[in-house]
């Protein structure tokens, strides 16, 4: 079975309202079949059970055969269910900065989003409009596998939800670029991932070399450093090739007196500060802020500060617009 791209399988979970409604509906008891169905709407009976399948096969919810009446089930929370909504906690914190107004996790608009945002990192658009503005026919010179009707139309949903817009002032087509709100998308990525990476393995692929390089670079336009910083400082995810070779991806930033002023995919080069740690070093230190599996160089004020608001960036609670 084909696995689909980190994040995107928790994220498309969670984009579904009747899941959230089932997860809410059991938060604080179990409830039988019946009881269940009319806490979430009385939905119909094969989309209630589909759907319970589905979460019951992810260990996300379990069932338990009442002995006091033949054939009677209760369905309660399983030990997927705390941590994945956990993911729905840092879900929540980034509708709520959607740019039109804020979103509720379960409502149709925030499923819209959030199966824009899937579908666009999925398809690679959004590690193009990570690193620059690019135009519709640049982005299907740039990805393969996805036919331009498909690319225009997740271009399409993606600007409808304010998560790209198109660049100010006269240019040749029409170029797009990726907006803050996508940029905080990373947050529930990464929140996604881990859960993937814990409780679902098989549905989806880990965090790789390609998917931190697009993080960084989604995430750069967002750190705000003391202005005393300045520098170069290199985000290395080191991972082994097939015949054991060291392989190594990330991010380069310039930072200025505190402001990131550049960021590429290109590590080569002189750089003043670093961090580079596995995949497996970075995801609790971007998600939980543990920076202790990392490993630090150079000027160490500067390499301290970008992991520090790598993670405060993205998971610091904001005010609502």
């Amino acid at each position: 079975m084909s696995r689909v791209r980190a994040g995107a399988f928790a994220l498309s979970l969670l984009s579904v309202p009747l899941n959230v409604h089932v997860l809410h509906a059991l938060d604080d008891e179990p409830r039988s079949l019946l009881d269940l169905r009319r806490a979430v709407g009385s939905p119909p009976q094969t989309t209630m059970r589909g759907h319970l399948r589905i979460l019951t096969r992810l260990n996300v919810l379990e069932r338990r055969r009442q002995p006091i009446f033949p054939g009677s089930i209760d369905y309660q929370l399983g030990p997927a269910a705390a941590p994945l909504l956990e993911v729905g906690e840092v879900i929540k914190a980034w509708l709520a900065n959607a740019p039109d107004r804020p979103l509720e996790l379960g409502e149709p608009a925030a499923k819209s989003a959030i199966k824009a945002f899937a579908d666009g990192w999925s398809s690679a658009i959004v590690r193009a409009l990570a690193a620059r503005s690019l135009t519709l026919t640049e982005l299907n010179k740039l990805i393969s596998g996805t036919s331009y009707p498909s690319l225009e139309r997740r271009l399409g949903a993606m600007r409808l939800a304010g998560q790209i817009d198109i660049c100010p002032g006269q240019h040749r087509g029409t170029p797009y670029f990726a907006t803050d709100w996508a940029r905080q998308a990373v947050a529930p990525l990464f929140a996604a991932a881990r859960w993937e990476r814990d409780y679902a393995p098989a549905e989806a692929a880990p965090l790789g070399r390609i998917d931190f390089e697009a993080a960084f670079l989604l995430a750069a336009s967002l750190l705000e450093l003391p202005e005393e910083l300045s520098g170069r400082c290199r985000l290395a995810v080191v991972s082994r090739n097939g015949d054991g070779e060291p392989s190594v991806a990330g991010a380069m930033l310039g930072v200025g007196e505190g402001r990131v002023v550049s960021c590429s995919s290109r590590l080569q080069g002189e750089a003043s500060a670093w961090v580079a740690g596995s995949a497996a070093d970075w995801i609790p230190a971007v998600v939980e802020h543990r920076t202790e599996q990392l490993e630090l160089g150079g000027d160490c004020d500067l390499a301290t500060a970008v992991v520090d608001e790598l993670h405060g960036s993205l998971f610091r609670v904001r005010q609502p617009r």
